[in-house]
């Protein structure tokens, strides 16, 4: 063998491996998955047709913005009557404690109209509280998902008027075989790809199940042990970047070419 055969045969060998190195990393496929979001969902106390929207979907909101509003003639009646009754009882109060002062009253007299003030107060601040609460407002900055009763229709106690998705509760969820999970801890980073999204889109672990999704037979073969999958889950670290339910590809090593899915 000549020099020159050698030195070609030498390049065809490198040539070859560097090949099959690109062709191995081109196949990586990722792990396949899905957008989420854990929505805040708002509702009113007590029953009640709603009579106001102050939203529509996919308005943007700020904590304590104006929700919507359901009718409040119950609680402002309650209201009214709760205050009638302190009336009368910061009366009987006051004219026990002249009466004490006189020495014509009781000590008992008076602290029994103490005690029938204090409750009616109590009362008072229940029904304004309950006559405020028919006006719902943010409790968290997001946006607004869903609307599930609109003006006219009648709502029941804790049964949602909306849906708002704070940005921070956005999550991806995607599985991985048994094999993967000793790659993987809570706060690793992920790379994340999707159709027409940016090229650096990235998350971080925060969620591994320790439970498998499928379980094969109690006795089961190597083949069926390879069946099983882990859930997992992590945020993205540009939650404005995706949208609830869009398809996504996971690639463990933020370093991992996109594979060519065509």
């Amino acid at each position: 063998m000549t020099s020159s055969q050698g030195i070609f045969r030498f390049a065809l060998v490198a040539a070859l491996a560097l090949g099959l190195a690109a062709c191995q990393e081109k196949r990586d496929p990722g792990f396949q998955g899905w957008v989420e979001a854990d929505m805040i969902y708002v509702s009113p106390d007590e029953a009640g047709r709603v009579t106001k929207l102050d939203i529509r979907e996919g308005d943007v909101v700020k904590v304590g913005d104006p929700l919507y509003s359901v009718d409040d003639d119950l609680q402002l009646a309650d209201l009214n009557q709760t205050k009638a009754t302190l009336a009368n009882a910061q009366q009987v109060f006051d004219r026990a404690e002249s009466l004490r002062k006189t020495g014509s009253g009781t000590q008992a007299t008076l602290d029994s109209a103490v005690s029938d003030l204090r409750v009616a107060q109590a009362r008072v601040v229940t029904s304004e509280t309950r006559l405020a609460r028919r006006r719902g407002f943010a409790p968290v900055a997001g946006t607004i998902q869903q609307i599930y009763f609109r003006e006219g229709e009648m709502v029941a106690a804790q049964r949602p008027v909306l849906s708002i998705m704070p940005p921070g509760n956005m999550k991806l969820r995607f599985f991985v075989p048994e094999t993967e999970l000793p790659k993987l801890s809570i706060g690793d980073q992920v790379r994340v790809a999707c159709d027409n999204c940016a090229a650096d889109l990235t998350a971080k672990i925060y969620f591994i199940a320790t439970s498998a999704e499928y379980t094969p037979p109690v006795i089961y073969s190597l083949e069926e042990r390879n069946k099983l999958v882990y859930l997992i889950q992590a945020r993205p670290s540009r939650p404005d970047a995706l949208r609830v339910g869009q398809p996504i590809d996971v690639y463990l090593n933020p370093k991992t070419p996109v594979a060519d899915k065509r």
